[in-house]
């Protein structure tokens, strides 16, 4: 069994030695363990800092890229260097690197098919109020995307089988954790979580900066792989909501038209005409969308086959 712990860095050179320092030598269960850092573009050395500390394999971007591709790139790396199982951790230190034995415990003993580590935001006091807030807002609504409890849907800190990786496909480029969960969910995959103790930041969030941005970045996030993978959950109801609306407008133009001999309230109609009209264009919509969804799972199985070979 061979594990390979990736670790996406970007300008890290300063912390990475500890979170390398912090990884386990041995596993219970684990033959092989390596480890592979991509570097997102650093500036500050990062690749000559992870050479030094004896990284097993390193891949280098001339430009950052962006944590979601440096995370696809890692996985597909890994699998290219045979991995068993993926284990993913931040190159700043935050996930405690001694947790990952029981990461990869669930997947070894064939309990789960991806494991999340769990940092308990809502009563942990290293996160800031508003930052707890995004964060349980944020994995509630994962976990009805996924149809799984999500306590902590944005760590990083995760433990993935061959079989996830090879059918994990990253399309954002901002963050891959909320996307590959509802990934995740709709393909069928057990997900368990641990409860973990992240360490004290060493510096402020690159991906949380600012609250307006990220919570912009992860709502369009969330709502492109609704689409994707639960079209008929947005549009059907969206397009009955508008159906209803202009169908409760045209009951009361009905209304006034037979108590008021038809008198006035044309706008009524003209609104009720607009809102059915709408509410009909979402339902296809949302039928089109299905059909592109289930081409996509066509897709993905081709590119699972074409991984499996390679």
């Amino acid at each position: 069994m061979k594990l390979i712990i990736q670790i996406p860095c970007y300008n890290e050179a300063e912390t990475l030695p500890q979170t390398l320092a912090d990884l386990p030598a041995r596993i219970p269960g684990v033959g092989e363990i390596e480890t592979l850092v991509i570097d997102d573009g650093s500036r500050d050395g990062t690749a000559q800092i992870a050479r030094q500390k004896g990284v097993d394999h390193i891949i280098r971007f001339a430009e950052h890229k962006g944590l979601a591709t440096a995370f696809a790139k890692g996985l597909e790396a890994c699998l290219e260097r045979g991995a068993d199982i993926i284990v993913n951790t931040d190159a700043d230190n935050q996930y405690p690197g001694q947790d990952i034995p029981r990461l990869v415990e669930p997947i070894l003993k064939g309990r789960a098919d991806l494991v999340i580590g769990d940092r308990q935001v809502r009563q942990n006091s290293l996160f800031s109020p508003l930052k707890r807030q995004l964060q349980g807002l944020g994995s509630w609504v994962v976990s009805r995307a996924a149809r799984a409890p999500i306590p902590d849907a944005a760590s990083g800190f995760r433990a993935l089988s061959r079989e996830t990786a090879l059918r994990t496909l990253v399309l954002s480029k901002y963050s891959y954790t909320l996307e590959t969960l509802i990934q995740a969910g709709a393909q069928g995959f057990i997900i368990e979580h641990i409860p973990i103790r992240p360490n004290p930041p060493t510096r402020p969030s690159r991906l949380i900066a600012n609250p307006i941005h990220f919570l912009g970045n992860a709502a369009g996030n969330i709502l492109r792989a609704f689409a994707l993978y639960r079209p008929l959950r947005i549009f059907i109801p969206l397009g009955f909501l508008f159906f209803l609306a202009g169908f409760g407008l045209g009951i009361r133009f009905l209304y006034f038209y037979i108590t008021e001999s038809g008198l006035g309230h044309v706008q009524s109609l003209i609104l009720a005409a607009i809102l059915i009209i709408i509410g009909f264009q979402t339902l296809l919509i949302g039928l089109v969308a299905d059909l592109v969804s289930s081409n996509r799972k066509i897709l993905e199985e081709i590119l699972y086959q074409v991984k499996s070979e390679t």
